[in-house]
């Protein structure tokens, strides 16, 4: 109900972005992965705010994220988004192609533990949207190339709710959990884990 009721109070999405979302919900079997229209603007929002040069997105997915991010794009600013299902790519490598911001999406298909690594580049904002297994991995693959002052933007941290039960079952809560606990932990960074659909972990390096 909050819900329903925050996003009526939120800024309406562009029409290719209401397409996008649409299409997802209708053809994807696992459509519920999709940000959605009150995520998605507040991940548009936050990078407008942070006018990053790169943009690193891991779980592409059907690509609504990376359009979203893609929008607070500096100039000459470059986003790189990796998935590893190839049938996801191509469905959001479609949309990018329509996008007036295609010429700075660039996409990976492939395992993101092996593409990190080739991607030579200092990054300004990082989100963390794929398997949930991989995530401690990731972060730690990613943190040596963060800039000072980046931003890391986790998907699904509380994983519908399961992480606020007394006992943790099934491997992406126990996960996710150890996730969090190494962010808590973590020396050179301030972090806020927000409660908006399955829960965003914003991670700042000092």
């Amino acid at each position: 109900m909050a819900q329903a009721y925050a996003e009526a109070f939120t800024s309406r999405s562009a029409p290719l972005l209401e397409e996008l979302l649409q299409y997802t919900v209708e053809q994807h079997p696992k459509a519920h992965m999709i940000s959605g229209h009150w995520q998605g603007r507040l991940l548009q929002f936050i990078s407008c705010m942070a006018k990053p040069r790169r943009i690193l997105e891991i779980g592409t997915f059907s690509g609504y994220s990376a359009l979203c991010l893609a929008e607070g794009l500096a100039q000459d600013g470059i986003l790189h988004t990796i998935e590893s299902r190839p049938q996801d790519a191509e469905m959001a490598q479609a949309f990018f192609n329509r996008s007036t911001l295609s010429a700075k999406i660039k996409l990976h298909v492939g395992d993101a533990h092996l593409l990190i690594s080739e991607l030579k580049e200092s990054w300004d904002l990082v989100f963390l949207d794929a398997d949930k297994v991989g995530y401690t991995a990731y972060l730690q693959a990613i943190w040596p190339n963060l800039k000072s002052n980046a931003l890391v933007i986790a998907d699904n941290v509380l994983f519908h709710g399961e992480l606020l039960q007394p006992e943790l079952k099934g491997k992406n809560p126990k996960a996710l959990q150890q996730f969090n606990e190494m962010v808590r932990n973590l020396p050179d960074a301030e972090h806020v884990l927000l409660p908006v659909r399955d829960g965003l972990m914003l991670i700042r390096k000092k």
